[in-house]
């Protein structure tokens, strides 16, 4: 069903997927006002209900005036922004339906006839011997009704004593399955981080892990991996459509926990596959990538530092392919290139800067100008935020690429050390007011455009997976090496 808000100034917006609300450009409601945050408010639609969220904002959310967290929009209610912000009004869109009484019968007489046919017992002998029959008839009728109805008005409890006892349960087992991949998932991950603790120990030292050691972790974690795809396979096949199960196959592949992830997780991403969708920047990114040969080389330097191909959709996003592209002057330099690095992180993954990194515009001998130079630094530096506190999480590492590892990094040092507690769902949950509104969409415009990329015509596209040269073992083996 449709959301209809109205704004404060009296203009009525319509929505049918999740929207945020906040004085951020780019907040599908935008309001200038000093009591609203940057993003303030998320509104959701959840298992076929609308709920509005408070994102963790400076002045508060107010649902018909009571400060909130989270409520139920239901049959509609007012949002104020902060306690004396503006206030929206909020509610279903519903089908308008009329009905009438023919003209010809009017409303006495409709009370006439009642009053004649079906009136009470007392005035019996002032009406005739019909209306006497219809009488007793209708009072028979009635007393079978009222039998009818009471059985099925215990029937029907019985049922909903019955179907409430297995719903609990059915919670209650999901609940448990749900935890039990959780804790497969994120023992992978914890095994990871030790893993990448004793290779940096021994790397220090100037050794490697021997390849017994290398051969028993990888056998732990395939039996691991094995055992998490039964259990998600359980959770999810039977309950998901092509679509929405690509969208989790591609999260798992992101080395992101699909099983913990929040309700209108799938909703967001199929709503940044329609922006994809809305334009024709996807198929003319792809085009450009597959004239410049550039696919085969991207997915083989991504392969090469075990890391999921699928990273391909990250230059797409930066530059749309185009390996001549400057970003805007920033106080760290002008970005440069297909993975518009900007000129200290080139230098730190051995390219060289070139004369003209003031300035926009190409330079010959800036190696970030140099896609095939600059590819293999945007892998070797990918991989370098992976062994960061992001714990090989792929939307962390992707928010890290666009606003900064070191920023994310000081957050999520902040939350618990376990995996399970600072993944990207957990830095949403808590901190989704430091989080830009721009790393937010790149993150979700990369995962909607490899969810795409996967089965292109699923989504209408007339083409094939790009990256459909890439064997189904080998991208397998990248996925969990580099979760």
């Amino acid at each position: 069903m449709a959301l209809l808000v109205r704004l404060p100034d009296g203009q009525i917006r319509r929505f049918t997927s999740s929207f945020f609300i906040g004085r951020e450009p780019g907040c599908e409601v935008e309001l200038a006002n000093s009591q609203v945050s940057r993003r303030h408010a998320q509104v959701s639609l959840v298992n076929g209900q609308w709920i509005v969220r408070d994102l963790q904002s400076s002045n508060g959310l107010f649902v018909d005036g009571a400060r909130v967290e989270t409520a139920a929009i239901g049959d509609g209610v007012a949002i104020t922004l902060g306690s004396d912000g503006p206030t929206l009004d909020v509610e279903p869109e519903r089908a308008r339906t009329s009905s009438s009484t023919p003209a010809e019968t009017t409303e006495e007489d409709l009370d006439a006839y009642a009053q004649r046919y079906f009136g009470s017992e007392d005035d019996d002998e002032s009406v005739g011997g019909r209306t006497l029959m219809i009488r007793k008839a209708y009072q028979k009728v009635q007393q079978q009704q009222r039998r009818t109805q009471r059985l099925i008005v215990a029937s029907i409890a019985l049922i909903a004593v019955a179907t409430g006892g297995y719903a609990f349960y059915a919670h209650h087992v999901l609940g448990q399955q749900i935890e039990q991949a959780q804790e497969i998932f994120y023992g992978m991950k914890q095994q990871d981080v030790v893993f990448a603790a004793l290779e940096q120990k021994l790397a220090e030292a100037g050794n490697a892990p021997g390849q017994q050691q290398v051969a028993a972790y990888m056998a732990d974690r395939e039996r691991m991996l094995n055992n998490y795809d039964r259990y998600v396979a359980n959770l999810f096949d039977r309950k998901l459509n092509a679509k929405e199960k690509l969208v989790m196959r591609v999260t798992r592949m992101f080395g992101e926990c699909d099983a913990a992830a929040p309700p209108e997780y799938i909703g967001e991403v199929m709503r940044y596959v329609e922006k994809w969708r809305s334009t024709g920047q996807f198929a003319n990114s792809l085009k450009r990538a597959q004239d410049g040969g550039y696919p085969q080389k991207i997915a083989s330097a991504f392969l090469a530092q075990n890391l999921p191909p699928q990273y391909f959709y990250l230059a797409m996003r930066e530059s749309g392919f185009d390996p001549y592209i400057s970003g805007q002057p920033t106080r760290w330099g002008i970005a440069k290139g297909m993975w518009q690095f900007i000129p200290d992180t080139g230098r730190r993954f051995g390219l060289n800067i070139g004369p003209n990194a003031g300035r926009a515009g190409v330079d010959q001998f800036d190696d970030r100008l140099n896609w095939e130079k600059a590819t293999p630094a945007a892998a070797k530096y990918i991989k370098e935020i992976y062994s960061t506190d992001a714990q090989a999480s792929g939307l962390l590492v992707m928010a890290s690429y666009n606003w900064g590892e070191v920023r994310v990094v000081d957050i999520l040092r902040k939350m618990p050390q376990n995996p399970k507690d600072r993944n990207f769902w957990k830095l949403l949950a808590e901190h989704r007011e430091q989080v830009p509104l721009q790393t937010y969409e790149y993150v979700f415009y990369i995962v909607a455009a490899a969810v795409i990329g996967e089965d292109p015509r699923l989504f209408g596209f007339p083409f094939d997976n790009p990256l459909g040269f890439v064997p189904a073992s080998t991208d397998s083996k990248s996925q969990a090496s580099s979760q």
